[in-house]
């Protein structure tokens, strides 16, 4: 494939949100854990925001059984914008509009097993179509006081093409939680990626750098994860494929400055609740007074 086709714009992205949340019962029996609110937004609502401020058009959800209140979420609530009105809850009004999609421009499709992350992403195949596109995990909330974590991937694939894949230095000790990449040469503000390896031990990591939940990529993944075999946990794995695909396409990396939290799990969550909060001009105060009287400080 000539680079020209790899550089093609990035118009949509896809969002896998089929996971069942265990770490978060038993509130995620009724509630996705995408739909718990940090501060007072969902977590996913970050996610759709940070495609937004990067130029996507349009909006994936995988989703799975016990879902719906997602697609609810993101469709508009007509009796609700009316007592708003007729409240002059001009300020809610705005922050609805904010959050809200324009017409035509999500689409939900099912995982109706859980395969995996590469199994997820496969589901989208026929909406996404042969164009690159994003990847985004919800579980991981980014902060970033300069450029959002998919604009930082964005502005270097508009120089390389191919696929590309944000990154996050982890404490070497850690480095077996988390996929992590082998770093090649500097490029158009990122770098080549020279190979991946999910989880390794200390001892084998090729860094410390970490896949952090971010990803630009090209269609002819879709193909591999057809035939993908299963890998760790009898899981399709987007990481095998990946690697298969970076046989025959390049991949770079793009460093990711700002912070990012887990929220999938219970002590990322709580992490990225206070950061957002104390770093809000209406929250800020109080919770920073809260934690400092909490802490006897």
């Amino acid at each position: 494939m000539s680079y020209s086709s790899q550089n093609r714009p990035v118009r949509k992205a896809v969002f896998p949100v089929a996971g069942l949340g265990t770490r978060f019962l038993p509130a995620s029996k009724s509630v996705p854990k995408e739909m718990l609110t940090v501060v007072d937004m969902p977590v996913i609502q970050y996610a759709v925001n940070e495609a937004r401020e990067a130029g996507i058009e349009h909006f994936v959800f995988v989703t799975g059984r016990n879902k719906g209140v997602i697609e609810d979420y993101f469709d508009v609530q007509p009796e609700l914008r009316a007592t708003l009105k007729a409240r002059n809850k001009a300020d809610m009004l705005e922050v609805l509009a904010d959050s809200q999609p324009e017409a035509g421009r999500t689409s939900f499709t099912r995982q109706q097993e859980p395969l995996g992350l590469g199994h997820a992403v496969w589901c989208a195949r026929d909406i996404v179509g042969d164009e690159p596109f994003a990847l985004l995990l919800p579980d991981m909330v980014m902060k970033s006081d300069k450029c959002g974590c998919l604009n930082s991937l964005m502005n270097v694939y508009n120089e390389t093409g191919g696929n590309l894949i944000a990154v996050e230095e982890c404490d070497p000790e850690e480095v077996s939680n988390y996929g992590v990449i082998k770093k090649g040469a500097e490029v158009a503000g990122g770098f080549e990626i020279q190979g991946m390896v999910e989880k390794p031990k200390k001892e084998d990591a090729p860094s410390n750098l970490f896949i952090n939940g971010r990803y630009i990529l090209q269609p002819e993944i879709f193909g591999l994860l057809e035939n993908q075999e299963t890998g760790a946990g009898g899981e399709i794995q987007l990481t095998d494929a990946m690697l298969r695909l970076s046989e025959t396409q390049p991949f770079h990396g793009c460093k990711f400055d700002g912070l990012s939290f887990d929220c999938g799990s219970r002590e990322g969550f709580i992490a990225a609740n206070v950061a957002f909060a104390l770093d809000r001009e209406d929250t800020g105060p109080v919770v920073r007074k809260i934690i400092q009287d909490m802490l006897g400080q």
